[in-house]
């Protein structure tokens, strides 16, 4: 990588932190409901994954084509 791209992907992971920061700072949940949320979207992309691995997913109706709609926050 170069210098000018190793500055620009520092900016880009610097300002995805103040964001996640900040959107955990300013929303009306509790924590406890936040970590709860965050718990149950990391369980679901790890089966997402394991079952991409294993060769499951794949066709029409692959859950792992995201159709929106799922924001929590």
């Amino acid at each position: 990588m170069s210098k000018k791209s190793e500055q620009a992907l520092l900016a880009f992971l610097a300002g995805a932190a103040v964001a996640a920061g900040a959107a955990l700072l300013f929303t009306p949940r509790t924590g406890r409901e936040i970590r709860e949320k965050l718990g149950e979207a990391r369980d679901e992309a790890l089966d997402k994954i394991k079952q991409r691995m294993k060769g499951g997913a794949t066709g029409k109706g692959d859950p792992l084509n995201y159709d929106g709609g799922d924001c929590w926050i």
